[in-house]
C-alpha cells in the first residue's frame, strides 16, 4: 500500500471534498492546488498520475490533526467536524416547489405520430410562383450559313 492509497482511503472515510482537503492542507502552511491534488486520485495507469510524496502525506496528516482536533487555544471535538462533513456530503432532495424541471410524461406508441405544422405562418405560405422566360435563341456554334 502506497502513500497514494492512504491518502484516498482518508479522503473516502473522512468524505472530503478536493476544496476541504486544499484548505487542511493550507492550515500547516502548504499549497497545493486542485488539479495537483486531482493527479495523486488518479488510476495508476493514467498519464496524468502524480505519485504521492511523504511530505505531502505528512502535511495532510499534520493539518487533519488540525482539522479535527482544534488548537490548544481553540479546541474541537472531532465527532462534531465529522458530522458536519457527513451532512455536507449527503445530496440535497428536492421538493416539488423546488424542482425546476416539470415531471416527465410517460409516451404511448401511439404519441409519435407526424403531426402538422402549427405555426400559421407555414400553413398560409404558398410556394411562389416561377416566372417563365422563353425567347428565341438561335445557335451557330461558329459557322456561318448562307
Amino acid at each position: 500500500m502506497n502513500n497514494n492509497d492512504i491518502f484516498k482511503k482518508l479522503r473516502v472515510a473522512l468524505m472530503l471534498r478536493d476544496d476541504q482537503i486544499v484548505d487542511i492542507l493550507q492550515l500547516v502552511d502548504f499549497k497545493i492546488t486542485k488539479s495537483e491534488l486531482g493527479a495523486f486520485f488518479r488510476d495508476e495507469k493514467h498519464e496524468n498520475f502524480v505519485e504521492c510524496g511523504d511530505q505531502i502525506l505528512r502535511n495532510f496528516l499534520n493539518g487533519l490533526v488540525i482539522h479535527l482536533r482544534g488548537t490548544k487555544e481553540n479546541p474541537k471535538n472531532p465527532m462534531d467536524v465529522i458530522a458536519i462533513h457527513k451532512k455536507e456530503a449527503q445530496p440535497k432532495v428536492f421538493t416539488k416547489s423546488e424542482a425546476a424541471t416539470p415531471p416527465k410524461k410517460e409516451f404511448k406508441p401511439g404519441d409519435f405520430k407526424k403531426k402538422p405544422a402549427s405555426n400559421q405562418k407555414f400553413k398560409d405560405k404558398k410556394p411562389a410562383k416561377k416566372i417563365e422566360i422563353i425567347e428565341k435563341v438561335q445557335y451557330k456554334n461558329g459557322k456561318n450559313n448562307k
